[in-house]
């Protein structure tokens, strides 16, 4: 089955709320081989069941990953500090963000754009996920830095370093890897860690 098949019916028959279209699209392309999230999407297994109860009550969803991937945090030292930060600015009334959370936690693993790794089919979809879940750190991406390095330089930021050498965005000489478009990015700018966000 194509991964636009899957997402068709997985729509048909989601409870239509909150975050439904973007999970659906996050599992349609992880259930044939596309992105980086591992087994249970990152999930625990009970996180898993309830959001497929949740979201697609009767679709037999499988927790495998077709990738063979399975979650390594062994060298993401900085997992607590990704769920702590995205968890400071998650939206009140959304009850699954903690699971969103974590989903995307698991996509930074990932080597590709975030929006790649999630097994979303465009950079503005997780412009839309992000905004939704956590709106107020969304808004600080005001300049649409890549998500992935966004996410990172609220890290350093955090902790007060400054990794970059030039005194601004606009007069680095890198300015175009943190925001130049990933819609058309060439096989050799996904494979350069200096391109991902």
């Amino acid at each position: 089955m194509t991964r636009e098949r899957i997402f068709q019916e997985l729509v048909e028959r989601s409870n239509r709320s909150g975050n439904a279209i973007w999970l659906a699209r996050m599992i349609a392309s992880w259930r044939v081989g596309e992105g980086a999230l591992p087994d249970y999407l990152g999930l625990s297994p009970e996180q898993f069941n309830n959001l497929r109860s949740l979201f697609f009550s009767g679709i037999d969803l499988p927790h495998l990953a077709l990738s063979g991937k399975t979650a390594d945090y062994s060298r993401m030292l900085e997992k607590q500090d990704l769920e702590t930060l995205l968890s400071d600015f998650r939206a009140p009334d959304v009850a699954e963000s903690e699971w969103i959370i974590t989903i995307l936690v698991a996509g930074c693993l990932g080597n590709d754009h975030l929006w790649q790794d999630l097994g979303l089919w465009s950079r503005s979809e997780l412009s839309g996920l992000m905004s939704h879940n956590f709106p107020e750190l969304a808004a600080r991406n005001n300049k649409d830095m890549k998500w992935k390095k966004f996410l990172y330089k609220q890290l350093c930021e955090m902790e007060g370093l400054n990794l970059c050498r030039a005194p601004s965005c606009q007069v680095c000489q890198d300015y175009g890897q943190c925001f130049a478009s990933e819609e058309a990015t060439g096989v050799s700018d996904i494979l350069s860690s200096d391109s991902l966000g």
